[in-house]
């Protein structure tokens, strides 16, 4: 597995070594012993999530606040979406930048937010089913958000603002500077 650390400590692109052959291929997409060692600490996941989205749906910005706080390590099965982690750990040289990362079934990365991170994504293929692993479980009274388009996050989502398609709920998060974190 190549692991790449991004320009916000924590987030990490996990590539797997591809097997192909006349039949398909085969990988590894998730080894206990090898992640850990990569993200240099246990993170013991206890959550499977999936969702299947059409082209222009917008997910996010989200996050779970205290106790509830998750650490994701999300991935496209099928489709293609641009993924997007934004800092929001006050205490952090790199807090309210964001990283954005095309996730695909072609190229078949990873990516691995720590807790203290907001986390969104959209759909840039006609449909895409994503799946992520969490190391903590929902807690719907711990959630937060930071809405989408917040200007002072300056996130390109790759798409026309016209064909976003936004949950009413993610419409009316509070912008960067207001979330309560």
């Amino acid at each position: 597995m190549k692991a790449t650390l991004t320009e916000l400590e924590g987030c990490i692109i996990l590539e797997p070594k591809l097997f192909e052959d006349k039949r398909g291929y085969f990988f590894e997409s998730y080894n206990e012993a090898v992640f850990n060692e990569i993200v240099g600490n246990k993170v013991g996941f206890v959550q499977d999530n999936e969702s299947l989205s059409f082209q222009g749906v917008l997910r996010g910005l989200h996050f779970q606040q205290g106790k509830y706080a998750q650490a994701k390590l999300v991935r496209v099965l099928e489709g293609q979406v641009l993924d997007v982690a934004v800092d929001i750990r006050r205490e952090s040289p790199t807090f309210g930048q964001h990283i954005a990362v095309e996730l695909s079934e072609e190229n078949k990365r990873q990516l691995f937010i720590p807790r203290g991170f907001a986390h969104g994504f959209v759909v840039l293929s006609n449909t895409a089913r994503f799946s992520y692993k969490c190391d903590n479980y929902y807690n719907k009274e711990s959630e937060g958000g930071v809405l989408y388009s917040d200007k002072s996050l300056n996130i390109d989502w790759k798409l026309p603002d016209e064909q976003l398609i936004v949950s009413e709920k993610d419409l009316i998060l509070p912008e960067f500077d207001k979330t309560l974190i």
